[in-house]
C-alpha cells in the first residue's frame, strides 16, 4: 500500500504542472469542438431525423462530385483594331502623289518626238514613255559596248526588251550612223575584239593570226575566206571594223 501510495506521490511542483497540462488539453479540445465546420458544403436545415440529415450530406457531396470542372478557356488572340475609312477615301491618292505623278508625266514626251539613238544620254532616253532608270542604263551600257546603233532594230538586243516592248519604244526613235565609232582592227588587241558583242573568241583568235602572218588586214576580202565568218557575220559587223592605215 505504501508502495502504490509512493508511486501516485507527485511534488507541489509536478502537481502544478499537470495541472496546467490539463487545461491546455481542455483548450484546445473545445477549441477544435467550437471551430469544427459543417459535414455538408452548406448549412444542413435543423429540426430533421438523423437519416435525413446523412442523406441530405451525402447527395450533396455526390452532386459536388458529378459536377463538371470548368476548364479554362483560351485565351484570344487581341485582334488589331483598324480604322474604316469611306471607300472613297481609301482610294483616293494622296495630294503629293497626285503631285508627283503629274510632274514625272509632264517629263515625258509628247507623242510624235523621235529622239536620235546614238546621240540620246540617260536623261533624254528616261523621257521617253516605256523607258525608266534601268533599261536608260541598259541602252547606254550597249550602245558603248557596240560603238554605237546602226539600227533602231538593235534596241531588241537589249536586256529585258522584249517584242511587244520593241514595238513600243520603236517609233520614237532614229538613228544617225555617222556616230558610230568603229573598231581599228590592226589597232586592237584581244580584249578590244573580244568586248564586242557581236565577236567572240574564234573570231578574235582568227583576226590576231592573220596580223600576226602578214602585218596587217587589208579589209573584208582577207576575212572572207575565214570559216569563223559566216556572211551574216561579216553583214552586221560591217559597221564596227575598221581597216585604216597606220
Amino acid at each position: 500500500m505504501n508502495d502504490l501510495r509512493d508511486w501516485f506521490y507527485f511534488s507541489a511542483g509536478e502537481r502544478r504542472a499537470l495541472t496546467v497540462l490539463s487545461l491546455l488539453i481542455i483548450g484546445v479540445w473545445a477549441a477544435l469542438w467550437w471551430t469544427e465546420p459543417d459535414a455538408s458544403p452548406e448549412a444542413i436545415p435543423e429540426n430533421l431525423p438523423g437519416d435525413t440529415i446523412r442523406t441530405l450530406a451525402q447527395t450533396k457531396a455526390n452532386d459536388s462530385l458529378a459536377r463538371p470542372i470548368p476548364q479554362p478557356q483560351p485565351l484570344k488572340k487581341q485582334e488589331k483594331k483598324t480604322k474604316s475609312y469611306p471607300e472613297a477615301r481609301q482610294f483616293q491618292p494622296s495630294h503629293a502623289e497626285r503631285k508627283q505623278t503629274k510632274r514625272y508625266a509632264s517629263h515625258k514626251f509628247p507623242r510624235g518626238t523621235v529622239v536620235e539613238l546614238n546621240g540620246a544620254d540617260s536623261l533624254t532616253l528616261r523621257k521617253v514613255p516605256g523607258i525608266g532608270e534601268a533599261f536608260s542604263r541598259r541602252i547606254v551600257k550597249y550602245r558603248a559596248l557596240l560603238g554605237g546603233f546602226y539600227s533602231v532594230a538593235q534596241l531588241a538586243e537589249v536586256y529585258g526588251i522584249d517584242a511587244e516592248r520593241y514595238a513600243a519604244l520603236a517609233p520614237w526613235f532614229c538613228v544617225d550612223t555617222t556616230l558610230i565609232h568603229p573598231i581599228d582592227v590592226n589597232k586592237a588587241d584581244f580584249r578590244t575584239l573580244i568586248r564586242h558583242p557581236y565577236i567572240d573568241k574564234p573570231q578574235t583568235v582568227a583576226i590576231l593570226a592573220i596580223i600576226r602572218r602578214k602585218g596587217r588586214i587589208n579589209g573584208w576580202d582577207d576575212l572572207r575566206l575565214l570559216e569563223e565568218f559566216t556572211p551574216a557575220d561579216r553583214r552586221r559587223l560591217r559597221p564596227y571594223l575598221s581597216f585604216g592605215t597606220d
